[in-house]
């Protein structure tokens, strides 16, 4: 419905019966990219939501701090927002709120030029983005988890490698598999090594050098190293907690933070190592994702690892030529703070704001004298985090307090700030209904078919909004609009006032 009838993609009654206030939009809009929060809204619109949702009471409780918190930053004018729009991931000049020209401050290298910055000022940041970040921050803080997966992790590798040979390891699940693979060879462990130290050491440092000497990355090679090892050091914890809870910390404010103080004023070189070390991270957890998955499902395993290197190659030419061509035909939708139904800039207006917020201007933004110095802080915040469900555990002995992940419920404050928040509301009702209702009074339907029908809906989704965006949505460098009519507006499609106007 998001080309023929959006309104069904973001249908909010509020925003029906109240059409001319800002702060209705703000709290209740949610069709279009950065419009608001989405409270109360629903929608029909599947390529937006999943049967995948696991029952997570941490995020829906994390999803509702967001409409408290939100509003009272901006509305008590915490840190200046009111200045700013209420939801923008861009830097924004404080006197008027428009988009800050970094290239006014950074010199030709993209380091800090600081004559020019005292004389230009600091950029800002609206005070739901800071929100977002400091949740992500109280998210990797919070090391109980990560500590209790390391004694968890480190007893499995012990188990795996450090035991006699021949021995089997005692794991029933991995005792099945066997019938499948002592049929078919596995992959040899030297296959995983030979691409680890080919795509580490020449093709990487080729890269790498070519970026730093042809288009100068300003990033060091000791740093590059440091950057991979990071991520190499990081991965069994991280997968472990993927494998685990289906969830994965957003580790990207930690690169940027060890970047800001290894590479300081530098904006350039903190993007390429928070690239090096997080992409990688993630990526890497992707292959044990769909290692895991070939192997509950019984496919050769040579099979599964020619597919994942014929995968990646094939997925990373057309990820880029995709990449340049929306680029090319929507650049100024993509750099403007609110974008459109279909396409926003969230994504790569975060990854520049932050590198240059971070990268040349760690110091005097987040530093003890910055004004958002509570987003690093709010990493050692997180350690205590935790303390507040025991404390009332041991007070009232609620015993369903032992199993709360602060760490998820943390990671989803400030979600809400940013894309099109219309449809947290259906995903929160098919989430409750598929892992809840369906799997504990329907447990037959729901082995049988839930993922298998949420795999299938999505895929289909998938494909139409591949194929949507390239013959009528613009990807391709011609817009098709559909013609205008009671459930597809002029405006925000869910007839919510546009903030501003």
């Amino acid at each position: 419905p998001k080309y023929i009838a959006p309104l069904l993609g973001s249908f909010n009654i509020v925003c029906l019966a109240v059409r001319n206030s800002d702060w209705v939009t703000n709290v209740f809009g949610g069709s279009e990219a950065n419009e608001g929060m989405g409270l109360l809204s629903f929608g029909l619109d599947w390529a937006s939501k999943s049967l995948e949702l696991s029952l997570f009471r941490e995020s829906y409780v994390g999803w509702a701090i967001n409409y408290i918190i939100l509003p009272l930053v901006y509305y008590r004018n915490v840190w200046h927002s009111k200045n700013f729009p209420f939801i923008s991931q861009n830097c924004s000049v404080i006197e008027n709120g428009t988009i800050y020209d970094q290239t006014l401050i950074l010199n030709p290298d993209f380091s800090l030029n600081r004559t020019a910055f005292e004389i230009v000022g600091q950029p800002w940041q609206s005070g739901s983005i800071v929100i977002r970040h400091l949740g992500i921050n109280l998210s990797i803080g919070e090391y109980h988890i990560t500590v209790r997966r390391f004694l968890c992790v480190t007893s499995i590798f012990l188990r795996i490698y450090i035991q006699p040979p021949g021995k089997l390891i005692n794991d029933p699940h991995y005792s099945k598999m066997r019938v499948t693979l002592s049929i078919i060879f596995t992959v040899p462990l030297w296959w995983y090594s030979s691409i680890a130290i080919g795509g580490m050491l020449p093709w990487q440092s080729v890269i790498s050098l070519v970026d730093r000497y042809f288009s100068p990355s300003a990033l060091p090679w000791w740093a590059l190293i440091l950057a991979l090892l990071f991520s190499i050091i990081i991965l069994p914890f991280y997968g472990a907690m993927n494998a685990i809870f289906a969830w994965i910390p957003n580790m990207t404010s930690l690169f940027q933070i060890i970047a800001a103080a290894l590479i300081p004023g530098s904006s350039q070189a903190n993007m390429y190592f928070e690239l090096y070390s997080s992409r990688s991270l993630t990526q890497a957890a992707a292959m044990l994702s769909d290692l895991k998955l070939g192997q509950y499902t019984k496919l050769p395993p040579r099979v599964t690892f020619i597919v994942q290197i014929v995968g990646t190659v094939v997925g990373a030419l057309l990820n880029y030529v995709i990449m340049q061509t929306i680029v090319d035909n929507e650049r100024s939708i993509l750099l403007s703070n609110k974008g459109t139904r279909i396409w926003s800039g969230r994504q790569i207006q975060t990854f520049n704001a932050d590198a240059v917020l971070w990268g040349a201007l760690g110091k005097e933004i987040y530093g003890p004298n910055g004004p958002y110095f509570i987003v690093p802080l709010g990493i050692v915040l997180g350690l205590e985090l935790p303390v507040i469900p025991w404390l009332i555990y041991q007070k009232y002995g609620w015993k369903w307090l032992r199993y709360v992940n602060t760490a998820i419920l943390a990671s989803n404050i400030g979600t809400l700030a940013g894309g099109t928040n219309g449809y947290i509301n259906t995903w929160m009702a098919i989430g409750l209904t598929s892992h809840f209702y369906i799997r504990k009074y329907r447990a037959g339907w729901f082995r049988k078919y839930n993922y298998l029908f949420g795999a299938g809906i999505d895929g289909g989704a998938q494909i139409f909004v591949f194929i949507f965006s390239f013959a009528l949505a613009g990807a391709g460098g011609v817009t098709v609009p559909f013609p205008e009519w009671a459930l597809n507006p002029a405006g925000n499609a869910d007839y919510c006032k546009v903030a501003g106007s």
